[in-house]
């Protein structure tokens, strides 16, 4: 069970480990594009390209979907990124249901471990394989396994990590799981959450530290991306780094520097460098590109 791109290689690894797949469960088709056409999920190409039988309910507790899943008999579900499944789903199998998470739970327990865990300042993460239970991301713990998260790691970078760590943990899970010799934990420590992201929480404020600026850029890199105000129109910052420790002009001041890192903003202790920037209805562009095809005033501020 599983819907966006994370979860495929899960799904191919158990494949090609040999496990039957009877079915795949994904989420119907979406309207996406200028034009609203029906786009299916990740998990749905995927399934269809292997030929394999694919379910995609509305609801999770229709008695019909229910009915088809106690049909197949499965010793094992999967879940990899998909809905909230109830006890009438979640309880059917022999052996129970397994989740992939991406964090060290119970650390960021929740829809966006990946994002947070970066915008937070994270050095380490990874992903852990527990049994579902009625509460979200609290169950058994089975297998965990850890990544560092580099100082320019973006949540696209870790993300495509993650996918494929995950995937090797919950291989490992499934084998452990079928010898029985995996014996399920209680989750142990404070937890932490990462809830759902917002187009709100991009939001740039200036005048926070560079680092903590730096983190919510990343974080938020490639999708939904962190955004300021600059004349009027949205202003997205794709990529930036730290730039000159030291106090400069007013936060949020844009600051023509010249050489290898051409453009940077001023920020509550110091100054962000701003590599990619996209305006809006724009493509992202270098911040060599912008400059060429905006001239900056004095003093001019963004936010």
């Amino acid at each position: 069970m599983g819907t966006p791109e994370f979860a495929l290689p899960s799904l191919t690894g158990l494949i090609e480990a040999g496990h039957d797949i009877p079915a795949v469960v994904t989420v119907p088709d979406k309207p996406a594009g200028r034009g609203r056409h029906l786009r299916p999920s990740a998990v749905k190409e995927c399934a269809l390209g292997l030929h394999l039988a694919l379910l995609q309910p509305g609801e999770m507790r229709d008695p019909a979907f229910i009915q088809e899943l106690r049909g197949l008999a499965a010793d094992l579900f999967v879940v990899v990124a998909f809905r909230i499944l109830p006890p009438e789903v979640f309880s059917l199998p022999r052996i129970g249901t397994v989740n992939l998470h991406a964090s060290l739970l119970p650390r960021y327990r929740g829809a966006a471990p990946i994002n947070w865990a970066i915008i937070n300042g994270e050095k380490e993460t990874g992903a852990t394989t527990f049994f579902i239970d009625e509460k979200v991301d609290t169950g058994s713990w089975l297998l965990q396994c850890r990544v560092p998260i580099g100082e320019e790691m973006t949540a696209g970078e870790l993300h495509d990590l993650l996918a494929e760590e995950g995937g090797e943990l919950l291989f490992r899970t499934v084998a452990g799981l079928d010898a029985g010799t995996l014996v399920p934990k209680p989750q142990e420590g404070a937890a932490t959450r990462a809830p759902k992201l917002t187009r709100e929480m991009g939001l740039i404020d200036w005048n926070r530290p560079t680092g903590a600026l730096h983190n919510l850029v990343r974080g938020l890199s490639p999708y939904p991306a962190a955004w300021t105000r600059w004349r009027g129109r949205t202003l997205k910052i794709i990529k930036a780094r730290p730039g000159p420790a030291g106090k400069h002009d007013k936060p949020g001041t844009l600051i023509y520097a010249g050489g290898k890192c051409p453009l940077l903003a001023a920020t509550g202790d110091g100054a962000l460098e701003l590599v990619t920037l996209q305006p809006e209805g724009g493509k992202a562009l270098s911040a060599a590109e912008f400059l060429r095809g905006h001239s900056l005033n004095p003093g001019e501020i963004i936010g």
